[in-house]
């Protein structure tokens, strides 16, 4: 049988996780903390996982290495450089591990971090692919800046050394298998593709076309905010992550809904923003599970406050769980499941109305009304609404006093509409009055607004 490379998706957090099998014996690489799916997929190939490989201390989620690695008895490999409080295999550049028909090459690739590694892996004496993590990923690299201002020049230097590495050092048909680069913030910039060579990277990535100093200039300048709650991970991933516990959470009747968000904790509505809109228990936030929801409730949640769950079934509740604690948000507090009028006690939902850039066109000229843009600041550098207001998402729980109050009608827009529904719910429960524009910004110029970049009007 010859080797197959399985991917596991984490579209959420915008990652990939790999086994590798040769029909009898496995390794996994940068497993995700719900390693139940890895399990599953084993046991549906019939194979024997002997080796778990980290390419680096992750930043954007917990490792399920460690627990992938008690359960099965496998080897936990990860860089020797790495100060980690548990026993591992150590594994340093040119370290090579058979296993089966599998040899495991490390290379160190750092950039993403100081001690990364990348895993080239060859089967009867041809290359079957490199596992390169937060190194060089499809047509962009691991950003550089996450271990602090001091720490980047270094990195961004070591990244580009690193792509042109592996460039020089494995075939060109060398298939290409990051773990970084599919909607992560861990990745510099953002690629479409789903698969890729080294042949193909050295056409199209800049890493591997550009010389190092407009390497270096270019990715800087396109390096933007990333989660808050990436400083949490590092530690939770050296210092061992617990066993995942996806038990159901508690059931909160309406008296303890209202004793929790009278108490500053977060209750988290699970359903689509525009069910979110027809009713919702007042003070609640919308983060949707039809968007990445880990992503963007673990940047905006103060680490540590209680977040009770809100959704239409257990089903819901149960994924939600899952999202968020490959995050290192363990155990809800609470949920609660039906629909606004269960969660309510009776008292009437809250709710505001949804509408598209079509309708903003209409209401300014009729009133007075604020759009808020809630994206990026990239973003909006590269494009937005004439005449808007501009908080990032992510800066709106300190930034609510630059939102207009009523009666003011705050026109709330992102890229698509699911940023804004967060947003939407923020400001509800902050008094605001929020129409949510529930529309893709492409579509504003069509609708007759006008639209401008950063000193350059268009």
């Amino acid at each position: 049988m010859s080797v197959r490379v399985l991917p596991i998706e984490t579209p959420s957090l915008g990652d990939r996780s790999y086994l590798v099998h040769d029909g009898a014996v496995a390794v996994v690489v940068d497993p995700q903390r719900d390693v139940d799916r890895v399990l599953d997929l084993a046991r549906r190939a019939g194979v024997q996982i002997t080796y778990v490989f980290e390419t680096h201390v992750h930043n954007d989620y917990v490792t399920g290495g460690l627990e992938l690695a008690r359960t099965t008895g496998a080897a936990y490999a990860l860089s020797a450089d790495d100060e980690v409080a548990f026993p591992h295999v150590g594994i340093a550049d040119g370290d090579t591990v058979q296993t089966g028909r599998l040899t495991v090459r490390a290379l160190h690739t750092p950039g993403h971090t100081f001690s990364h590694l990348s895993y080239a892996v060859q089967a009867d004496a041809q290359v079957v692919g490199v596992f390169t993590g937060g190194s060089l990923l499809y047509g962009s690299t691991g950003r550089p800046d996450l271990l602090g201002p001091r720490a980047t020049p270094t990195l961004v230097r070591a990244q580009h050394r690193s792509a042109r590495r592996l460039a020089a050092e494995l075939p060109p048909d060398t298939a290409l298998y990051p773990t970084h680069g599919f909607g992560s913030f861990c990745s510099s910039t953002q690629s479409a593709a789903d698969a890729s060579t080294l042949a193909r990277e050295r056409q199209v990535n800049r890493a591997l076309t550009l010389d190092e100093d407009a390497y270096v200039a270019d990715l800087l300048a396109q390096l933007g905010a990333y989660p808050a709650y990436y400083a949490q991970m590092a530690p939770i991933n050296r210092a061992g992550p617990a066993p995942v516990d996806l038990r159901p959470p508690s059931a909160a009747d309406p008296g303890e809904l209202r004793r929790r968000l009278d108490a500053g904790e977060w209750v988290v509505d699970l359903r689509t923003r525009t069910a979110f809109a027809r009713g919702h228990l007042p003070g609640t936030v919308n983060v949707g599970l039809d968007g990445n929801m880990s992503t963007y409730l673990g940047w905006l949640l103060p680490w540590g406050t209680p977040v009770t769950l809100l959704g239409e079934s257990a089903q819901q509740v149960a994924e939600a769980q899952r999202e968020l604690v490959r995050i290192g948000i363990d155990r809800p507090a609470a949920a609660a499941t039906g629909d606004p009028r269960s969660w309510t006690g009776g008292r009437p939902p809250g709710s505001f109305p949804v509408a598209d850039f079509a309708a903003l066109t209409s209401a300014r000229t009729e009133r007075h009304v604020a759009a808020l843009d809630v994206r990026r600041a990239e973003e909006w550098a590269q494009s937005h609404l004439e005449g808007a207001l501009h908080v990032p998402l992510h800066d709106l729980p300190e930034g609510l006093h630059q939102v207009p109050g009523p009666p003011t009608e705050v026109w709330v827009y992102c890229e698509t509409g699911y940023r804004s529904s967060i947003a939407a719910g923020l400001l509800a429960a902050a008094g605001r009055r929020v129409v949510l524009v529930d529309d893709r910004y492409s579509a504003a110029v069509d609708a007759g607004l006008t639209t401008q970049a950063v000193g350059v009007p268009r």
